[in-house]
């Protein structure tokens, strides 16, 4: 049996709605700071592909991301900083000073195939549960998920006309309380299920995996859940099916998550940078309706970090993390080449 883990990830929604210790609002002087690493990055011809961390200098903000770092890791798992008027900028503006400022964070890594590592979040019509299906890619409701890195990072820049509210929830909060409640559920939680790739597999390799929702290494629990590359799963005749229990603990999983007891949801607002570690909260987004100007259609950066402070991970979350030891620069998906791309940002430590 699976015992509760003591954790300040375990935490409940309706609490932490009403605390602050996890979002900061930039000061005057930390705005000027950002503008002027952005500033100095244009003035200088830097691009995506050849700016480095030292090219935007970020002597104060950069103790806050440090924070923000050991706070994803240590704290409660999300961490949201807001202030920035994006109003000033044109788009490829703030592209440059998202990417800037996520040089401070960590090490981006492949968010596709298409080796994408400063990834649009923007509906173009795509269906979360097609065989391709990817939800940043859509304005459906989303299940609670994570995402394939340590920690997923999102800079908002424009929000829909209608909807599209964050909900954010703990997966250490659900396996606790299940460790409690219905520890035959947590058994099968911990035991593998059968993934889709969805088409994101290496060249030559098979369409779907094996891997548990739940793993531990060194004392540190770690969760990985997108109910919709499982069910995807189901596709290939090859595959195992799911079984009642699976599919008990899934539905319970998903219940808990989506009680009102557990996650918390809010709108964005332009500017918002919001960081989540995906191994032990949630995340997911409420169905959207965009307007109609397509200057004015929700739009979001993403990237998919990896960060110097993250924890050590089990050999069963192998296929897709490759080096599972802390710290270490892991995750997302390979490119049609078979290679995983990495933008390095030297090191970085707290």
């Amino acid at each position: 049996m699976h015992a509760v883990i003591d954790s300040p990830a375990d935490w409940r929604g309706p609490g932490v709605a009403k605390r602050t210790d996890w979002i900061h609002e930039f000061t005057r002087e930390e705005i000027a700071e950002i503008d002027a690493a952005t500033r100095h990055a244009l003035a200088s011809g830097k691009t995506l592909e050849t700016l480095t961390r030292d090219d935007f200098p970020l002597p104060l903000v950069s103790q806050r991301i440090a924070h923000a770092r050991r706070f994803l890791e240590d704290g409660l798992g999300i961490y949201q900083f807001r202030g920035i008027n994006v109003d000033g900028y044109d788009k490829a503006t703030l592209r440059l000073m998202y990417w800037g400022v996520g040089k401070h964070m960590g090490t981006a890594v492949s968010q596709s195939k298409d080796g994408d590592l400063l990834g649009d979040v923007r509906d173009v019509g795509v269906d979360v549960n097609s065989p391709q299906g990817r939800g940043y890619k859509s304005n459906q409701r989303l299940t609670f998920h994570t995402d394939t890195c340590d920690v997923v990072g999102l800079m908002v820049l424009r929000v829909a006309k209608v909807g599209g509210l964050s909900l954010l929830a703990s997966s250490h909060a659900i396996h606790n309380h299940l460790a409690r409640t219905r520890p035959d559920l947590l058994e099968v939680l911990h035991q593998p299920f059968t993934w889709s790739w969805q088409t994101q597999e290496p060249p030559g390799g098979t369409p779907h995996y094996q891997q548990p929702l739940f793993s531990m290494k060194d004392g540190k629990l770690s969760c990985r859940y997108v109910r919709v590359h499982i069910a995807s799963g189901q596709r290939f005749p090859d595959a195992p099916r799911l079984t009642p229990i699976q599919i008990e603990a899934l539905d319970a999983f998903d219940k808990l998550a989506w009680s009102e007891d557990f996650h918390f949801s809010f709108m964005f607002k332009p500017g918002d940078l919001q960081f989540v570690n995906n191994h032990v909260a949630l995340h997911s987004r409420t169905a959207f309706e965009d307007h109609e100007e397509a200057d004015r259609k929700r739009h979001l950066l993403r990237m998919w970090l990896s960060v110097p402070n993250s924890r050590p991970l089990s050999d069963a979350l192998s296929t897709i993390y490759q080096d599972r030891s802390g710290g270490a620069v892991r995750g997302g998906f390979p490119t049609r080449t078979g290679k995983y791309i990495y933008e390095s940002t030297g090191a970085l430590s707290d």
